[in-house]
């Protein structure tokens, strides 16, 4: 007699899972880390190239997240964010 386990995902499973075709997620915060999903037409855009170029300066291609970390202000980020929506 035996029992079938489901099979268990591992973190980075479960975490692609919750990202859309055509989406990243992202870890944005200075001390705490929030995830966000953006769409990854995003990356494109002067504003976002511009905050990748500080990204790239602070942690270079070494993202300890699993995802790409931005190290800056929550608030900052939203209103970036915010100004893409509006273009």
């Amino acid at each position: 007699m035996g029992f079938r386990l489901p099979r268990l995902l591992h973190t980075k499973e479960i975490l692609r899972l919750n990202v859309p075709k055509g989406h990243l997620a992202v870890y944005v915060g200075e001390a705490e880390k929030r995830r966000f999903v953006i769409p990854v037409s995003y990356l494109n855009h002067p504003s976002f190239q511009e905050l990748l170029g500080q990204v790239e300066e602070e942690f270079g291609f070494d993202h300890p997240m699993g995802g790409l970390t931005i190290p800056c202000k929550e608030d900052t980020f939203i209103h970036l964010l915010n100004g893409l929506l509006e273009e």
